[in-house]
């Protein structure tokens, strides 16, 4: 079971998570709806960074997220989605009804075989499922040594979040797994703000937030790459896992 505590941590920061947050690469899409679908639900959408991609994908497509501030956001940005306050462990939506479910940054925060059966149950037989996340490119030092102030016990090479999107999951069988690079300009400023929306930070009492920041601004000034420099290339990967109900 995830840590409720950094789980509600977002509740509140939808301006914020939307401005600061990586969005995600096409090819991402494209991995897991090839062709087009009749109905797609993106599942603890946040606020629709991963939504939007499937609007081309799809003839509908739904939006679940517990975060009222969040959904705010996606609403506005994306009016053509259904957004629906919602949790993994009771979506709101019929039996069969989807033809495929994604989830993006979040399956790690969810109560596994409870997910698993409500996502099962809104799939129709044989739907996909898939599972994405973001995180730094193992070779780019500087961000990894960020990571490791929010996640000390994240290692140099692994995010411990992808470890949820196991090869057996209840209700599925495992079809395939995609790993895209990418990168993006960030200014200084920026990157350090999508820090401040990592659930470590927002969970933080306000000193230990301070220190950590002073950490982060530490690291950026000492590495080449970074130190005086208002923007940098920063480079990315996104795992993509997909699935199959049975």
């Amino acid at each position: 079971m995830a840590d409720q505590q950094l789980a509600k941590s977002f509740e509140g920061i939808g301006e914020e998570y939307d401005r600061y947050r990586p969005g995600f690469p096409d090819a991402a899409a494209q991995a897991i709806l090839p062709e087009r679908v009749d109905a797609v639900l993106d599942l603890g959408a946040g606020t629709g960074k991963f939504t939007a991609l499937l609007i081309s994908r799809a003839a509908r497509v739904v939006a679940v997220e517990p975060s009222a501030a969040m959904l705010d956001v996606l609403r506005a940005k994306l009016p053509a989605v259904e957004a629906l306050v919602g949790g993994a462990e009771s979506i709101p939506l019929p039996d069969g009804s989807m033809d495929a479910v994604t989830v993006a940054q979040a399956f790690h925060w969810f109560d596994r075989d409870a997910a698993c059966a409500e996502i099962r149950r809104v799939l129709v037989p044989g739907g996909t499922l898939a599972l994405l996340w973001n995180h730094s490119d193992p070779d780019c030092a500087w961000d990894r040594a960020c990571h490791r102030v929010a996640h000390p016990a994240v290692s140099a090479e692994t995010d411990s979040t992808t470890a949820s999107a196991a090869d057996e999951l209840p209700g599925f069988i495992f079809d395939r797994r995609s790993e895209i690079a990418w990168s993006e300009q960030i200014t200084r400023e920026d990157y350090i703000g999508r820090w401040l929306t990592v659930s470590s930070f927002l969970a933080a009492d306000e000193d230990t937030r301070a220190a950590m920041v002073a950490q982060l601004n530490s690291i950026l000034d000492r590495d080449p790459a970074t130190a005086d420099r208002t923007t940098f290339t920063l480079p990315m990967v996104t795992e993509v896992f997909t699935y199959r109900a049975v």
